[in-house]
C-alpha cells in the first residue's frame, strides 16, 4: 500500500487512519516527495527482481490518494513500470478513493495509466452520509460519490472499475445497503468490519453480541437471491476455505498473511494499518524504505506473528479456526492479554461461517 497523500478531504468517523488510537499522520508530509517516490520505485523493482515475480500489485492509498494530484500519480506509476521493464514483471496498479474528486479528466488519465479504481460507498444516501461527511460543514458525500460512480460505470471508463468498499454499520438496513451497491453494477464489493478491539469495542456490536454477523448473513442471502451479481470477497473466501478449495483473500478473516505493509509519505513503513486501532505506534515496523528492503522488514522484531500457532488456546481449539484464522489481528487485542484473545468479532464471524456453510451443504 502506497500513501501518495497522508490527508483526506472527508471526515469519516470510523476512519482507522485519523479517528482511532494512532495520530502519527499529523507529523507526516501531506504529499510523498519526489526523493521518497524514487526510493520506493527502487525498492519495488529490487523486490521484483530478487524474487523473479511475474506480477506485482501496487495499491495507491491515503488519506485520499487523488489529493496527491495527477502529476504525482502519473510520475509514480510510469516510473514503477519503467523500473521493472526488462525483468518480466508486470505491474498492476489500483487506487482506492472516496470518489469525491473523480472527474472525467482524472478518469482519462487513469485510463491512460491503466490504474484500476475502487470507490468507498456505504450504501444508500442515509446510510452513507451517517459516517462519510465532509470536514467543517459535515455535509454528506453520497451525492458526489454516486455522481462519480455514474462516470466510472459508463462504457468508456468501466474497464477501470475495480469495485466498491462498504464499511458495515448494523444501524443501516442490510438489504437496502446491498441493493444500493449492486445498482452501480460493480465487478466486486468488499464489506469491512469497522476496526475495534476488546479495549475499544466497535459501536453497536462486537463482543458478546452478533449484530454484525446477522447483518452480513442478511446481505449474503440477498446476494445469493440476486444471483451473485458481483463478487463478494468475504463470502467467496469463506465458501472456498470451508470447502477446502483454496485460501482466503478477505481482510476480515485472519487467514490473510499479516506481513502487509504501508509506505507512508515520509518513507516510513507500517504494518497493516488496522493496527492503528490498537495503540499509538502499534503499526510501526521501525524501518523505512531507505534503511530496509522489503525482505529485511520481515526479519524485524516488530513483524506480526502469523498462522494458527500464534493464536490463543481458545482459537486453536475451535473447529472454525481453519476458516476464520482467528480473525484480523488488531481485532484480537485487549483485556490485558495483548493479542492472545479471540477476535472481538468472534461471534459475528462464527455466525456468518456457519450460515454460509449451511447454504453450501443444502
Amino acid at each position: 500500500m502506497t500513501k501518495l497523500s497522508s490527508r483526506c478531504n472527508l471526515c469519516c468517523d470510523y476512519c482507522y487512519v485519523y479517528e482511532l488510537r494512532d495520530s502519527g499522520w499529523r507529523q507526516r508530509p501531506r504529499i510523498m516527495s519526489a526523493p521518497v517516490r524514487e526510493q520506493l520505485v527502487s525498492r519495488i523493482a529490487e523486490h521484483a527482481r530478487r524474487h523473479g515475480l511475474d506480477r506485482v500489485r501496487v495499491l495507491l492509498h491515503g488519506g485520499e490518494p487523488l489529493l496527491a494530484g495527477p502529476r504525482v500519480i502519473a510520475d509514480f506509476t510510469t516510473a514503477v513500470r519503467r523500473a521493472v521493464r526488462g525483468t518480466g514483471t508486470e505491474v498492476d496498479f489500483a487506487l482506492q478513493t472516496n470518489g469525491v474528486l473523480l472527474t472525467e479528466a482524472l478518469l482519462d488519465l487513469l485510463l491512460e495509466l491503466d490504474v484500476q479504481v475502487g470507490v468507498s460507498l456505504d450504501g444508500y444516501a442515509e446510510a452513507h452520509d451517517r459516517h462519510r461527511r465532509g470536514p467543517g460543514s459535515g455535509k454528506g458525500s453520497h451525492a458526489r460519490v454516486t455522481a462519480a460512480l455514474a462516470l466510472l460505470g459508463s462504457a468508456r471508463y468501466r474497464p477501470l472499475f475495480g469495485g466498491l468498499l462498504c464499511t458495515i454499520d448494523p444501524a443501516n438496513d442490510p438489504v437496502r445497503t446491498f441493493d444500493a451497491l449492486a445498482a452501480h453494477r460493480p465487478p466486486a464489493a468488499d464489506f469491512l468490519l469497522p476496526h475495534g478491539t476488546w479495549d475499544h469495542p466497535p459501536t453497536g456490536g462486537g463482543g458478546d453480541g452478533a449484530l454484525y454477523g446477522a447483518w452480513l448473513c442478511a446481505v449474503h442471502d440477498r446476494w445469493r437471491a440476486a444471483g451473485r451479481p458481483m463478487r463478494v470477497r468475504l463470502f467467496e473466501s469463506i465458501d472456498s476455505v470451508s470447502g477446502y478449495d483454496g485460501g482466503s483473500s478477505s481482510e476480515v478473516l485472519g487467514t490473510v498473511p499479516a506481513a502487509a505493509v504501508a509506505i507512508e509519505t515520509d518513507g516510513t513503513v507500517a504494518w497493516t494499518e488496522s493496527l492503528n486501532a490498537v495503540a499509538e505506534g502499534a503499526a510501526h515496523t521501525g524501518g523505512t524504505i531507505f534503511s530496509h528492503s522489503f525482505d529485511a522488514l520481515l526479519g524485524l522484531d516488530s513483524a506480526p506473528e502469523d498462522g494458527v500457532g500464534s493464536l490463543c488456546r481458545r482459537c486453536r481449539e475451535c473447529p472454525l479456526v481453519q476458516v476464520c484464522g482467528g480473525g484480523l489481528r488488531a481485532h484480537r487485542f485487549g483485556r490485558g492479554r495483548g493479542f492472545a484473545n479471540p477476535s472481538v468479532y468472534c461471534k459475528d464471524i462464527s455466525a456468518l461461517i456457519r450460515h454460509i456453510t449451511s447454504w453450501r451443504d443444502q
